[in-house]
């Protein structure tokens, strides 16, 4: 199913501007609709929690819909919905939340594809207790399996890994590590924040024990989610003050919830499952059809710019070649400088960044030095924005 592209730029307002945003993974534009369910939630009757009058009741509300909102994208129970400030925060939350059952002599394993938040987190963690860190290497824009397998151990008590890579797009077979550290004993902790606006998520499917987002991936505000069993949360002992609920997910929630940001982060998921809903009845049969009809455009998109890259020839080396990849696409440009490429792009009103992306390990695996340009597809994005970009490059490089 393709949907209307130029109908789902019209709840854009920034795209009026004239700008070619080509830089999803670090953050999508806004539609009115979030927009306005966070100004209704901000200027209606608002309190703390409760059910007494209708402030309260307002702002149990809030929470309540945020939770099933998440349920239904995540595909876990509502009760197993966390809010945070952002991923990395969460991640952090949860390392030392984890770290407190860690013993000397314990292991965990990371991977060289990561976002840096799905890195330093853990191996901080790991040396305050004493734990040896094992890696994942990268075998060119993959995970090197047998490097995995020559990880674990029993002594292994977790995983962490992406989904998918937040600069190659690289897709990992997250089911078969998550399969292999199961059957050692470990926990697995996947980073989802770049695979969730592009693929429908299945938490309990990739065999994930806890899955991190960000809704300001995918149209929301700026906010962070984490999602897991509640019966694996109910083991899980955070430091908390002491009058604070100790109930499952609030244990997690330090603080006062920002009911604004709860409500905007769920008019994400609607806009999103309303983008082709198909004739879904459930929310979640939406978000099915939707997000079917997002990878079939945004396939579209990215095989047109790899094809117009390849006709550029030698100037420029695409890194992000997976066989299984998001519509993130990483180059570099040989002889030239990918920060003044961004400049001259922005000067067209073409937004591409260039950087290294918070992705410390894999730039390092791949002998990366300089910063590389990265093109980040999101629904909002057209062929004639795809060709803006490639004129605009060609003319840079000549």
């Amino acid at each position: 199913m393709i949907f209307d592209v130029a109908a789902l730029r019209a709840h854009f307002p920034s795209l009026d501007h004239g700008i070619a945003f080509f830089d999803g993974p670090g953050g999508t534009q806004t539609p009115r609709q979030v927009a306005e369910a966070i100004v209704a939630t901000m200027t209606q009757p608002i309190s703390i929690r409760g059910t007494a009058g209708p402030s309260e009741r307002n702002a149990e509300r809030s929470v309540t819909e945020f939770r099933a909102a998440y349920g239904d994208l995540l595909n876990v129970p509502a009760a197993g919905v966390v809010h945070g400030r952002s991923a990395t925060q969460l991640t952090y939350d949860f390392s030392r939340h984890l770290a407190k059952t860690w013993r000397p002599g314990d292991e965990i394993v990371l991977s060289r594809l990561e976002h840096d938040s799905n890195v330093r987190p853990w191996i901080q963690a790991a040396e305050h207790a004493g734990v040896t860190t094992r890696w994942i290497e990268l075998d060119g824009p993959n995970l090197d399996l047998d490097s995995y397998r020559r990880a674990l151990s029993s002594r292994t008590r977790l995983v962490a890994v992406t989904a998918a890579s937040n600069v190659l797009g690289t897709i990992p077979p997250v089911r078969r590590i998550a399969d292999l550290a199961h059957e050692a004993g470990a926990l697995v902790f996947v980073d989802g924040v770049h695979y969730t606006p592009h693929e429908l998520v299945d938490v309990p499917g990739l065999g994930a024990d806890l899955f991190v987002c960000s809704p300001y991936k995918f149209f929301g505000p700026h906010c962070g989610v984490l999602a897991g069993d509640p019966a694996l949360l109910e083991t899980i002992r955070p430091d908390k003050l002491l009058p604070s609920s100790d109930a499952v997910p609030e244990r997690f929630e330090f603080g006062a919830l920002p009911y604004e940001m709860l409500a905007g982060a769920t008019a994400a998921v609607d806009f999103l499952a309303g983008i082709a809903p198909g004739s879904g009845r459930t929310r979640r049969e939406r978000l099915a059809c939707s997000l079917a009809a997002v990878h079939e455009h945004e396939l579209g998109l990215r095989n047109r710019l790899e094809e117009g890259l390849g006709a550029l020839g030698d100037a420029v080396t695409v890194h992000s070649t997976a066989a299984g990849r998001t519509p993130t696409v990483l180059m570099t440009l040989e002889g030239r400088d990918a920060g003044e490429a961004k400049v001259h792009l922005a000067a067209r009103d073409i937004l591409a960044p260039a950087g290294s992306f918070y992705a410390y390990e894999p730039f390092t695996a791949l002998k990366l030095t300089d910063p590389a340009l990265r093109v980040g597809l999101a629904p909002y994005n057209t062929g004639e924005e795809i060709d803006r970009f490639l004129t605009g490059l060609a003319d840079f490089l000549r």
